[in-house]
């Protein structure tokens, strides 16, 4: 057949019918969305008129703010939050199901009761068997939902009359199956129970006195809210689980990072103090190199000390380089590197004519007898003060510090404390005296002023609150920082001094009694 023939007869009959059925789906079901759409513009329309009076309702049930129950004078809660607490102790109870099965087939036998001469009767034995079932419908709950539905379609097939509490007890049934079939079950249940509703109605005329669709509706809302509850519990399910997995990575990942900025601020003192140890160590090399030639009438004895002696330390002096070369090879150097001289405590004024440089009000007071030190001691206490002032400066702007240092007999403590900020708070362990170490505060990140001071390297080569720890313990000191009880963020240190130290005058520095700059 040509196209001119086809021209002539017109369409396909036997394409027209299918043609048009496939039209007439999409039409019906462009009207069912825009129902729909209607209907969901209509209820948005009618929540957002509603929504002051459910936020004030809301706020007086809840005991204030509309938010979580919140603690009422005595202890007492808000209502609303009260009962539903209770009831949900109560429905998670192991004897909730057979005190809700026994009470809706004692309901269903007094419902009966009026419109049956005996109790035992047909009708009773439906009754019975549509709602007794249900005490066990927690451990076997396809079974028990076979015996309800079954008994209540048979009863309504052979003409019974319908009772509240049977029906209400196949529409909890049609719940719970919802809440517990997976989306496709969920579907066949819907349509068998559809169907059968259709069937009684037109075999029966036992629901003659319910518009049809009231009975459709109420059994596609219960199993729609079932399913709608399991989708709502998976989800929260999935999302406890994903905040579990996201809790448990942020855990590791800040563990890790904590280990690896204590190896980076180990490897920085590591190599600030390299060259103060070296020097010392090249000293005795060289003075145990040297004795034999300055020194006359040594016995044989004391030349081979003196000489054991020069070869142990080259040896240390070997491994001292080998170590700071695997210690720059893991941690790149910061700013301050060990081929510069190390500060010491007589350049604290210059510390503190550079803080006010920038802007900072701080004021230095030495207490005790000031002394030499050893030069590790004097570099460890420069640094807290020169990290507890960067803080200062960072978290604290234009705040009034403090910096104290005591000469005490056996330590030298340090103190600085500013006016304001905050810190993540970390306390010494009071109930022991003897601890070198100090101990996270289990309040956890503690703000005040809308800041927050982490326990972590500052950024751009700082050493932070690690690295103060890392050189007091190191010494044997103590160390604790967080929020002072007068205000403000307080650093304390203590360091012990060891008796090379206390003889340790020919390289020590000294601070001027009472010097306040």
């Amino acid at each position: 057949m040509t196209s001119d023939d086809k021209a002539r007869t017109g369409p396909d009959p036997a394409g027209f019918g299918p043609a048009v059925a496939h039209h007439a789906w999409r039409l019906s079901g462009r009207i069912v969305a825009g129902v729909g759409q209607l209907l969901l513009w209509i209820l948005t329309g009618i929540g957002a008129l509603l929504r002051p009076l459910a936020a004030r309702l809301g706020a007086r049930l809840n005991g204030g703010g509309g938010q979580a129950p919140v603690p009422g004078p005595g202890g007492a809660t808000a209502p609303l939050p009260r009962w539903i607490n209770t009831w949900r102790e109560i429905s998670g109870s192991w004897y909730f199901a057979p005190l809700t099965g026994l009470a809706l087939t004692i309901a269903a036998l007094a419902e009966l009761a009026p419109r049956e001469d005996s109790p035992i009767s047909r009708a009773g034995g439906f009754a019975v068997a549509a709602t007794l079932p249900l005490v066990w419908r927690r451990e076997s709950l396809r079974p028990v939902a076979a015996v309800v539905l079954s008994a209540v379609a048979a009863s309504l097939l052979t003409r019974q009359t319908p009772l509240v509490t049977t029906s209400f007890a196949a529409l909890c049934t049609l719940y719970a199956l919802g809440r517990r079939l997976p989306r496709q079950s969920t579907g066949v249940l819907a349509v068998g129970s559809v169907a059968t509703i259709a069937v009684v109605y037109l075999a029966t005329r036992t629901l003659d006195g319910i518009p049809w669709p009231v009975p459709i509706i109420a059994v596609l809302a219960a199993i729609g809210l079932g399913d709608a509850r399991r989708v709502v519990e998976s989800a929260g399910r999935t999302e406890a689980a994903a905040a579990e997995r996201t809790n448990e990575t942020l855990t590791r990942l800040t563990a890790v990072q904590r280990e690896q900025a204590v190896m980076r601020e180990r490897a920085r003192i590591a190599r600030e103090l390299h060259d103060v140890v070296a020097h010392s160590v090249s000293m005795i090399a060289v003075q145990a190199e040297t004795a034999p030639y300055t020194m006359a009438n040594l016995s044989p004895e004391a030349r081979a000390g003196y000489t054991e002696i020069a070869k142990t330390a080259r040896e240390a002096l070997v491994e001292m380089r080998r170590l700071l070369s695997v210690l720059r090879a893991d941690a790149a150097p910061g700013p301050d590197t060990a081929n510069s001289p190390q500060p010491r405590l007589d350049r604290l004024p210059d510390l503190i004519e550079q803080h006010r440089g920038a802007g900072g009000s701080v004021d230095l007071a030495v207490h005790g007898d000031p002394r030499a030190l050893s030069t590790t001691v004097e570099l460890s206490a420069y640094r807290i003060v020169q990290e507890a002032l960067t803080n200062a400066r960072r978290h604290a702007p234009g705040a009034d510090v403090h910096v104290d240092l005591m000469f005490l007999p056996d330590r030298l403590a340090v103190r600085v404390r500013d006016g304001g900020g905050s810190a993540r708070t970390q306390v010494p362990n009071r109930d022991d005296p003897h601890s070198r170490t100090a101990v996270l505060d289990p309040a956890g990140p503690t703000a005040v002023d809308g800041r927050t001071r982490l326990e972590m390297p500052e950024p751009g080569g700082g050493h932070g609150l690690v690295g103060m720890r890392e050189r007091a313990t190191m010494l044997g000191g103590r160390f604790s920082a967080g929020p002072a009880t007068e205000g403000g963020f307080l650093v304390e240190a203590e360091l012990p001094l060891t008796r090379e130290g206390n003889s340790d005058r020919g390289h020590g520095s000294q601070v001027p009694p009472g010097h306040r700059p």
